[in-house]
């Protein structure tokens, strides 16, 4: 059983636990295991076990990019939050997964390095915002990044340098392949001006406040820009702003946001989601492709 097998590694779990504070869309969804690995030996452990009994299992990390799609997750859902140590050497900073990537560009603009600023506003963690190549104004993680520590599928570690992680917008080799598990990531950056680095990442927040819905329950764009353009100013021209299933709605503030207004669930997020492609396909002729990933 499960559960003796953790108590029996003397891992911490938390059992039928909701979610609802551990993904900012603020779904209520319960999970069966919730697990917080203390070392990589300890992860092994956990995912041979759970590779071998067939139980499914999910990495989340800040669930700033996800939707819960279910009510009950009848699985392991593994939380890196204890892979959080940093280590700078010269110009090299090297982060565990389950650092606040937020919190690590701040550190860095703090010691005086340059690179990390666009992060400064992306809530997610370091190993899957590598994962995801996460960026902001017209920089990504692809451009820093040196290079990742990976857990294999065979549960081998292995450094994979930046030219092998086929980086791409939003995508990358890790995003396509989620049984590479990101331990930790090295990135190579520059020296700044600490001053000027806070007079941007400040005036860039002052300017997400005043347009993006901050103070509600949403996981970010929701959408990739199509070549040319922006998913949001598709959205609002065909008057989808304030559309509303079940208190999942278009944010009235940036219409790529969707927002859990009043307890919306993962399935409500989804069909709305389901109503934007099919209006700005029907209208436009656009496919929009969702930035977010979908937990099923």
């Amino acid at each position: 059983m499960i559960k003796n097998f953790f108590d029996s590694l003397n891992v911490s779990y938390k059992e039928d636990i909701s979610l609802k504070n551990y993904n900012t869309y603020r779904v209520n969804t319960i999970c069966k295991f919730l697990v917080f690995p203390k070392t990589i030996e300890e992860l092994k452990l956990v995912l041979d076990y759970l590779r071998e009994n067939n139980i499914k299992y999910y990495i989340l990390g800040n669930g700033s990019n996800v939707i819960l799609s279910m009510d009950y997750y009848d699985g392991v859902m593994i939380k890196l939050d204890n892979f959080n140590s940093v280590i700078y050497k010269d110009n090299l900073v090297t982060a565990g997964a389950g650092y606040s990537l937020i919190k690590l560009s701040l550190d860095t603009i703090e010691k005086g390095f340059s690179g990390m600023e666009f992060s400064a506003g992306i809530p997610g963690a370091v190993g899957a915002s590598v994962a995801m190549n996460a960026g902001a104004y017209n920089s990504d993680i692809s451009e820093i990044l040196k290079e990742v520590t990976v857990l294999t599928p065979d549960n081998e570690v292995k450094i994979m340098k930046n030219s092998e992680l086929e980086y791409a917008y939003r995508s990358s080799f890790l995003k396509r392949n989620k049984k590479y598990i990101v331990l930790d990531a090295t990135f190579e950056l520059q020296k700044g001006n600490s001053e000027e680095m806070k007079e941007l990442v400040e005036e860039r927040k002052q300017k997400r406040i005043a347009s993006q819905p901050l103070d509600m329950p949403n996981a970010g764009s929701v959408f990739r820009n199509p070549e040319g353009g922006y998913a949001g100013a598709l959205i609002e021209e065909a008057n989808l702003k304030g559309y509303n299933i079940n208190g999942a709605e278009v944010s009235t503030k940036h219409a790529n946001f969707i927002v859990n207004k009043n307890g919306a669930t993962g399935k409500d997020i989804i069909s709305l989601i389901e109503k934007i492609q099919k209006e700005i396909k029907e209208k436009y002729n656009i496919e929009l492709k969702l930035e977010q990933i979908i937990v099923r």
